[in-house]
């Protein structure tokens, strides 16, 4: 249950770009999730900053790009900075072989903020139910995703969030940051 994993597809690379749009973690988590990453063995552990996903990655046309950032730019004026608490691990077995720290305040800014990102030039449907979330274990053999349920169970992380990030993928796989949107919205 997880639809952060872009699978290539046949693209010309001239004309479209794979764009996702994402809550950054902050450190010194951050490091910490990377560091666990790779302690379970997963192959994304260094080229996916860890993040909560506000749109997954998505083909977009070149000539986009301009309609996308304007959007964006909208989207981030119209929502406040909040505060976010990552507690504890989840997991979306039998779903999917992924384990997660959850997202114990800040639920429902990441809503809001996803629908409004999903829509105009980003229109677009989901594999999955909306589940904000910071993947720290994906595709990887049934004994490291337990060590990193368990390894970070107690995890409890708190932080606020001021703006959200625009990720464009490269040709090997790596996310590279294209903009920064800070929060400017009136309180909800």
């Amino acid at each position: 249950m997880n639809d952060d994993t872009f699978v290539p597809r046949s693209r010309s690379a001239a004309q479209t770009a794979v764009l996702g749009v994402v809550v950054p973690i902050p450190e010194p988590w951050s490091q910490l999730f990377v560091d666990w990453r790779a302690k379970v063995g997963d192959p994304q552990a260094n080229s996916v900053p860890p993040h909560v996903t506000l749109l997954p990655p998505t083909e977009v046309p070149l000539a986009d790009r301009p309609a996308i950032g304007d959007h964006l730019a909208e989207v981030a004026a119209n929502h406040p900075p909040f505060d976010m608490h990552l507690s504890g691990t989840g997991t979306f077995a039998p779903v999917s072989a992924v384990v997660f720290v959850a997202v114990a305040r800040g639920i429902g800014n990441c809503e809001l903020i996803a629908n409004d990102v999903r829509r105009g030039p980003l229109a677009r449907s989901l594999s999955y139910p909306y589940h904000p979330h910071v993947t720290v274990a994906h595709d990887v053999p049934p004994d490291m995703l337990d060590l990193a349920y368990c390894g970070l169970a107690d995890l409890s992380a708190e932080f606020r969030v001021e703006h959200f990030t625009e990720f464009e993928q490269t040709p090997d796989g790596a996310w590279v940051i294209a903009r920064e949107y800070p929060l400017t919205g009136p309180p909800h």
